[in-house]
């Protein structure tokens, strides 16, 4: 089995998916220790205890907050809201291994400036090759019943790949 990336930077939505699923503890099992930049801790705590992801989110000490040296940095990315701006500056700082995010904007950020990167789906797909998860279509159910938008393109590939369809 390949050794986990060494620097995992995390933006708020795969968090609060996760934790909608009740599988926010994948990112551990996968990844180790995974950061976030404060606006992405103040994005999945801003909502409060009741707020989805944030107890899970308070509990996992796993999830540490990574200050940015430069955050005028992220202010470049003025397009993107202040968590995704923060998680590309914040894994160009560290020299992250891998971003998870799924904005399309961000990506296409990321992808701009070289970052690896996977989103929710993508990890769901890693945790069931993995073994973690036995099937990921009822995953990717109560995602879309808990409010989180997915293509139809995007479900569908997500369900090829993982064989589920």
């Amino acid at each position: 089995m390949r050794e986990p990336p060494h620097q995992v930077v995390v933006n708020a939505t795969p968090i609060i998916a996760l934790a909608l699923v009740g599988r926010l503890n994948l990112l551990r099992q996968l990844y180790g220790e995974v950061v976030v930049p404060p606006a992405v801790r103040d994005e999945v705590l801003a909502g409060g205890q009741g707020a989805v992801g944030s107890a899970q989110m308070r509990q996992a000490t796993w999830i540490r907050t990574v200050m940015l040296q430069d955050p005028q940095r992220a202010d470049l990315l003025s397009d993107l809201d202040r968590g995704e701006a923060e998680v590309l500056s914040l894994a160009q700082e560290l020299g992250a291994d891998l971003i998870i995010i799924d904005e399309r904007l961000a990506r296409r950020h990321a992808k701009r400036v070289g970052l690896r990167l996977t989103g929710t789906l993508g990890v769901l797909l890693k945790a069931k090759s993995l073994g973690f998860v036995p099937t990921i279509a009822p995953l990717i159910d109560q995602l879309l019943e808990g409010g989180i938008y997915l293509s139809d393109a995007v479900v569908a590939e997500a369900l090829e790949l993982a064989g589920e369809q």
